[in-house]
């Protein structure tokens, strides 16, 4: 990582502040078009076609204010809050799988709802499992400075993953789950875990992902209807062929906004899974290619943040909030494509979803928080080179 510089004061919005703001900003107002136009035909068959935009509209508000909240706190405030949260997402995987308070849709229970309002708590998981683990290495970090022995790492990530895990694969979610076991990964990765030892475990979670979908006829349905849509057109390839439909006809400059044809019933779940297709189909090309860009502009800010905040714990987290978001991002576009089996995984700030959008949005953040901590540049200084532990 870069050199810490031991005189780094708290200021105003950095540039990679400024940038991130920007960014996020960009992308939350082009995923509230774009999910009014895939919601449309569904919500306007219901009375209201301003159903989904208006609560989607409000969690972007909702959120909206998180994400100052959050970028003004200084990032370490966090530390004590990471315990609280992390207890308080195990309490609400727990009662989602309560008959009486847990919602039912899509043939999994993955809701609370709360009146009128229903919340995913798996999706809080995501970011509390994050903040403690990288509390969790802060407190042990070894006072000489090197970085942790492998107990040290394995101790409190595992267990907490296996917890976490376990109570979302039985909603059933197994793309959270891969999901958590990411961000787990990014967390052991930047803390010091060898690159061989991930490669280990990443192959041993592929034969655990491949076993769990042996085991599921609905999940064996989507590796076969993956690998040979044209083979079931009208069950496990329904979804991607109607996909690359929507994604072919949006040609280069798109069919034009609101003029999607697979939204109407043709493609499952156009405002989240697959909002994708709908930006290809109704923009095309250029527009598909403009949510690449901004997302790899979060890559590179959140990358650069992460190289240049001043200490080991920011860093930590800097660098798992980068490749949760960018990762799933990644994830959901290449499901969309056809490059990866289908997961039901969304696309973060684009995608219909409260609970998505506004954990997200405290994520991001927090982002901007360490990014007010990066030390200003001054020509001809050169900073003093540290290590604190994680990956320099």
């Amino acid at each position: 990582m870069r050199p810490i510089s031991p005189s780094a004061r708290r200021g105003a919005w950095s540039a990679e502040g400024t940038a991130l703001t920007i960014v996020t900003i960009l992308l939350v107002v082009f995923g509230l078009v774009m999910s009014f136009s895939a919601s449309f035909v569904d919500a306007a068959a219901s009375g209201d076609a301003f159903r989904v935009f208006r609560r989607q509209a409000t969690w972007a508000l909702v959120g909206g204010i998180v994400f100052v909240v959050a970028a003004k706190l200084p990032h370490r405030w966090w530390r004590p809050l990471s315990l609280p949260m992390l207890v308080a997402s195990i309490v609400g995987l727990g009662l989602v799988l309560v008959p009486s308070i847990g919602v039912m849709q899509y043939g999994a229970q993955r809701w609370i709802g709360i009146g009128s309002v229903t919340v995913q708590p798996s999706e809080a998981a995501k970011l509390a499992v994050l903040l403690w683990l990288a509390h969790a290495y802060e407190r042990r970090r070894p006072a000489d400075g090197t970085v942790h022995d492998l107990a040290n790492l394995l101790v409190p990530a595992l267990p907490v993953l296996g917890v976490v895990g376990l109570l979302v694969m039985l909603q059933p979610d197994l793309g959270t789950t891969i999901l958590l076991a990411g961000i787990v990964g990014a967390v052991l990765w930047i803390e010091g875990l060898p690159g061989r030892m991930v490669a280990w475990f990443a192959l041993g979670g592929v034969v655990l992902i491949t076993l769990l979908t042996v085991v599921a006829p609905y999940r064996m349905l989507r590796i076969t209807g993956w690998l040979s849509p044209e083979t079931a057109p009208l069950d496990g390839g329904f979804q991607l062929l109607q996909s690359r439909y929507a994604l072919g006809s949006g040609g280069v400059f798109g069919l034009g906004l609101g003029e999607s044809r697979g939204k109407w019933h043709f493609i499952p779940n156009p405002d989240s899974d697959f909002i994708f297709a709908i930006i290809g189909e109704e923009l095309g090309l250029l527009g598909a290619l403009c949510v690449l860009v901004l997302f790899t502009a979060l890559l590179g800010l959140g990358l650069r943040v992460a190289y240049r905040v001043p200490d080991a714990f920011g860093r930590t987290v800097a660098f798992a909030i980068t490749a949760w978001i960018v990762g799933q991002a990644l994830v959901n576009i290449g499901t969309v494509t056809g490059l990866l089996p289908i997961t039901g995984v969304t696309l973060p700030l684009v995608s219909v979803g409260g609970s998505s959008l506004l954990v997200t949005l405290a994520a991001l953040g927090i982002l901007a928080s360490l990014a007010r901590d990066v030390p200003a540049r001054r020509p001809g200084a050169r900073q003093q080179q540290t290590h604190r532990g994680g990956r320099s």
